[in-house]
């Protein structure tokens, strides 16, 4: 049902709609940012099932989003190969979070470059030591598995990296699984902070390099590192690779950091 709780609700006409069991989702008073996401992009979806492969995505979480919602989408533009679509949820009358989909059929290659290979491979997910066991927010507790994959913890280089899977992701397509995910793991500024204190995602922006992502036994490798932390933010790089090390996803997001 953990899924369900957030995919079953969306209707094609989108509109009023209520989610129940909720709680195990929640990162403090506001639904965790990759649910929110997914409900977003699973309202483009549902309202427009002809859409081609997902490219891109661009997320602003507004403000808190609760379990009584308004679902908004709208395709901007509809070319010959390439769709943009805007979805939005609104709660209490008021925007919470707002999305752009870019949507884009396959084309013959112009240009050949892939991802390079990743730096400092951490070995296997299967070798990994199991962390965050009955600890961190509840979306993580309740949903979540998460293994070492870097040495170095508490603070140090602004870089946190994890073996991330969904316990339960029967139903669940590839790329919304990503979307999900992607955004599970605290900012790298997390390291350079010098004392605790909330931080809170503002936006995310992402390019899948692979509109059919495959990985082993639901294991992805999950990165957020600082780029640059200064005057209560910090910009970060958001990358996700599957058990081969193949990158997948690649990303940015803005992160604010209080006390």
């Amino acid at each position: 049902m953990s899924i369900a709780s957030l995919t079953d609700p969306i209707t094609p006409d989108g509109g009023n709609t209520r989610f129940e069991n909720l709680d195990h989702w929640m990162q403090g008073r506001t639904l965790y940012g990759g649910a929110s996401a997914l409900i977003a992009y699973t309202a483009a979806l549902r309202a427009f099932p002809d859409l081609p492969p997902l490219r891109a995505g661009q997320v602003a979480f507004v403000a808190p989003t609760g379990p009584e919602v308004e679902l908004r989408r709208e395709i901007v533009r509809q070319g010959r190969n390439v769709a943009q679509v805007r979805s939005e949820i609104w709660c209490e009358g008021k925007c919470t979070l707002t999305a752009f989909w870019l949507f884009g059929t396959q084309r013959e290659a112009n240009a050949q470059h892939p991802a390079a290979q990743i730096a400092d491979w951490p070995g296997p997910p299967e070798d990994a030591p199991v962390t965050m066991t009955d600890k961190g927010p509840a979306f993580i507790q309740n949903n979540f598995e998460l293994r070492k994959a870097q040495d170095i913890s508490g603070p140090g280089e602004p870089v946190v990296r994890r073996w991330a899977r969904l316990a339960d992701r029967e139903g669940l397509d590839p790329v919304s699984e990503l979307i999900l995910l992607g955004d599970v793991l605290p900012p790298g500024a997390m390291r350079a902070m010098q004392r605790k204190g909330p931080i809170s995602s503002i936006n995310w922006s992402f390019n899948l390099l692979d509109t059919a992502p495959t990985t082993r036994d639901g294991w992805w490798l999950s990165e957020n590192a600082s780029q640059h932390a200064g005057g209560g933010y910090s910009s970060e790089r958001l990358r996700l690779w599957n058990a081969d090390g193949q990158q997948v996803l690649d990303g940015m997001q803005s992160v604010a950091i209080f006390g």
